[in-house]
């Protein structure tokens, strides 16, 4: 008597379960056609057609960037009705099973725990991928080239480290995998935002019963890398226009569906920097560093400490002057200037620098004052150092000689008409680790720099090898924000082979492109081609 009776709710729950999924998947269906349709709007003109010139070129490249948005956004809402429309096979497939009178059996088990066994297995390798990549902790490794460099993208390009001959600096993605990999990955971000766990410990709302949901358009910034055997890990921002917090995803690819590692919070706005300076001289290159500096940092960031290392008297008079003229123009005080009268050590400046700290615990930035920055720049260094676990070596963007560049041009532009990542104007200096952001505590635990080495360029590499062969990650990877700007290099005879071998090297590499070298190398035989072709067009007018 009991069989029918239970026959006729399993009947029942599966016709309200069917009719359940099919209204769930014809509303996911009737937001992909509202989604896709084309939106109208009471201002629907283009922008710059009243009063504005702005030529065609500018209309293309407008209406290509709109098509190419709704494209990933079309793409996007057709993968997710595809896996939608999986889970519903899924679930069929199980509520046939259920109707079934008899459950088969494989070798004595349940052919229902035979799948729920795989299942678990494969979930169990797949975290067991995360735990063998380096996502919670850092991988000893054995020297300088065993780091995977991360690489950078917005929602619109990629800053990528290995060009060869053929790719660029910075360029968008030209294979649609690719594309189409980064428009997933933004938009897996924003779900985990957008809809929390429980052991994300996130505010459902804001105290008045809403919740801030976050869009492409918060989209920050974000690095990935992969490592071959293990999978592709993505480290995404995101940030409300009008606030100061931002969001933190980390995902992971374990050659398989994206798995969310950890959601948090991260408020930066008390996070102060200490920029520190070693220099000797150059009173010309520092006062074009102090107006970067006050630009920058006095009237955009606000958060910032300079701390400058002098070495020697000649010159210390003039970047005091520098300094107190800022301060009394820009009423900035947070500046700090130490005086050392001996021979230019960069390590053991950044190390004065770095203990002369007396208010506790701080994020240092170890700065040169040939380099350049942005605003968007320091928030990438305290976004991506965190004491006791991460340090932020950026891959710097470094200019070449602009004399060089621009040679057709009567003299070079200003400064910051030149900061462009072009494979002509600069490179990756990606075989240098000057630039740094770190926590000071974590700089004093590894020992902080080799003060036996004196001169140019080995200091670095020695502390970055230190945090290698420790614990903590090294965030690796090219920025947009910071740029070396070309200088005039002396290497000293006072170097050991090795210093003076990689000052050369830097040397060669800091002073054009490919091409523009090998336009100087042939400059001669360009000229002689030249004089023939004017040779024989006179002889033909002649004739």
């Amino acid at each position: 008597i009991r069989m029918p009776r239970r026959g006729l709710v399993i009947q029942a729950r599966t016709r309200w379960l069917l009719v359940g999924l099919a209204l769930l998947f014809s509303l996911v269906l009737l937001m992909y056609l509202l989604e896709c349709a084309p939106q109208s709007d009471g201002n629907g003109s283009l922008p710059g057609v009243v009063g504005e010139n702005m030529g065609k070129e500018y209309y293309q490249a407008l209406l290509q960037e709109q098509e190419e948005h709704y494209q990933n956004r079309a793409t996007s809402l057709k993968r997710q009705i595809a896996q939608l429309k999986q889970e519903l096979q899924e679930m069929s497939d199980k509520l046939k099973s259920l109707q079934e009178k008899k459950t088969p059996r494989v070798n004595g088990m349940n052919y229902q725990g035979t799948k729920e066994q795989a299942s678990n297995d494969l979930l169990e390798f797949l975290h067991s991928q995360i735990d063998k990549a380096e996502v919670s902790m850092g991988a000893k490794l054995p020297s300088e080239y065993g780091v995977i460099p991360f690489e950078s993208f917005t929602s619109m390009k990629v800053f990528q480290l290995e060009m060869g001959l053929t790719r660029h600096p910075e360029e968008k993605p030209v294979r649609k995998d690719k594309r189409d990999e980064l428009v997933e990955v933004i938009e897996a971000g924003l779900e985990v935002i957008n809809n929390p766990d429980e052991e994300d410990g996130q505010d459902e709302d804001d105290g008045i019963g809403q919740r801030h949901l976050y869009s492409e358009n918060d989209f920050i910034e974000g690095y990935y890398r992969t490592e071959r055997d293990k999978g592709t890990q993505y480290e995404l921002f995101y940030k409300k226009m009008d606030g100061m917090e931002y969001r933190h995803v980390t995902l992971f690819r374990p050659f398989g569906p994206l798995m969310k590692v950890k959601s948090e919070t991260v408020d930066i706005s008390r996070s102060i920097i200490n920029i520190i300076v070693p220099l000797a001289g150059r009173t010309e290159a520092f006062a074009q560093f102090m107006q970067n500096f006050r630009d920058v940092c006095i009237h955009q960031d606000k958060r910032v400490h300079l701390t400058v290392v002098y070495f020697g008297q000649n010159g210390l008079s003039e970047v005091r002057s520098i300094l107190e003229s800022v301060a009394g123009e820009t009423n900035f005080h947070n500046y700090t200037i130490i005086s050392l009268n001996e021979e230019f050590n960069r390590g053991r400046g950044l190390d004065m620098g770095a203990r002369a700290w007396e208010k506790g615990e701080v994020l240092m930035f170890f700065c040169d004052v040939d380099v350049y920055f942005t605003a968007e720049f320091l928030n990438s260094c305290r976004l991506n150092a965190e004491p006791g676990k991460k340090v932020f070596y950026p891959v710097v963007f470094s200019l070449y000689n602009p004399a060089i560049v621009y040679a057709n041009q009567e003299m070079p532009p200003p400064v910051e008409q030149q900061l462009m990542h072009k494979k002509d104007s600069g490179f990756w200096r990606d075989f240098g680790f000057g630039m740094t952001c770190q926590y000071r505590t974590d700089f004093l635990t590894v020992g902080g720099f080799d003060l036996e080495v004196k001169g140019w360029g080995v200091e670095d590499v020695h502390l970055y090898r230190k945090y290698l062969h420790g614990d903590l990650i090294v965030i690796r990877t090219p920025v947009p924000g910071l740029f070396h700007l070309w200088h005039e290099k002396h290497c000293a005879d006072e170097l050991t082979p090795e210093q003076y071998r990689m000052c050369i090297q830097s040397k060669a590499m800091n002073e054009a492109s490919h091409s523009h070298l090998g336009m100087l190398v042939f400059r001669e035989e360009i000229e002689t081609h030249l004089r023939k072709q004017a040779y024989r067009t006179n002889s033909e007018a002649v004739g």
